[in-house]
């Protein structure tokens, strides 16, 4: 089943091989090389994947990761082209759209934001519903540590998506894309609605997973 995380992954996988493995990416300083490896890894060893989320275990992944990295560009990038092995669930259509939809999306972004001759782009209305379906389901936990209200506020007449329901409130404005980036700590192209210092406040928050 071919699902808008299925699009991405693929999509993905074709701009490495044409940037090559050491293209910069809007990742935590990662080439293309590294960010490959890290889905892999997430993919692949989930045993070895903990240190993403807990911090404690953060040496054991990063080791892992490297290793995952030294291989041949072309067969990393086949692996993630590929997706995770047969006893993933993630091979369930309905579970890849749910559980990879974003991070496609995000890292996608990440490699294309980091070329000189990148521009926006127009999300098909697929991509649209499922990235804003997955933005509902985790915009609580991407907003955990802002220390105020967050409401996102997407264009195109979308409903507007509570991230943290706190007093005093920030509203936050943009495309629906843009906002997804934002949501995972990205620079990205959305504005600010509420009392100046809620506002500082929620700009040097540390957001995403």
């Amino acid at each position: 089943m071919t699902t808008s995380a299925t699009l991405e992954r693929q999509r993905l996988a074709s701009l490495m091989l044409e940037l090559g493995p050491d293209a910069p990416t809007r990742c935590d300083g990662w080439t293309a090389r590294d960010l490959a490896a890290h889905i892999v890894l997430r993919e692949r060893r989930p045993d070895a994947a903990v240190g993403v989320v807990f911090g404690r275990f953060a040496g054991r992944t990063a080791a892992v990761q490297a290793k995952i990295a030294d291989g041949d560009w072309k067969e990393l990038v086949a692996k993630l082209r590929n997706g995770p092995p047969i006893w993933s669930p993630t091979r369930i259509g309905a579970i890849d759209r749910a559980f990879n939809t974003l991070e496609f999306f995000v890292h996608h972004e990440d490699l294309r934001r980091a070329t000189e001759q990148w521009r926006p782009r127009e999300l098909d209305d697929d991509l649209a519903d499922d990235l804003d379906a997955a933005l509902r389901r985790g915009a609580r936990l991407l907003a955990r540590r802002a220390r105020c209200g967050v409401t996102l506020e997407p264009d195109a007449g979308r409903a507007r998506i509570t991230a943290r329901d706190a007093d005093p409130t920030v509203i936050v404005r943009g495309p629906l894309g843009e906002l997804v980036l934002w949501m995972f700590g990205r620079d990205a192209d959305v504005e600010f609605d509420g009392p100046d210092d809620a506002v500082e406040a929620l700009r040097a928050a540390r957001l995403g997973v």
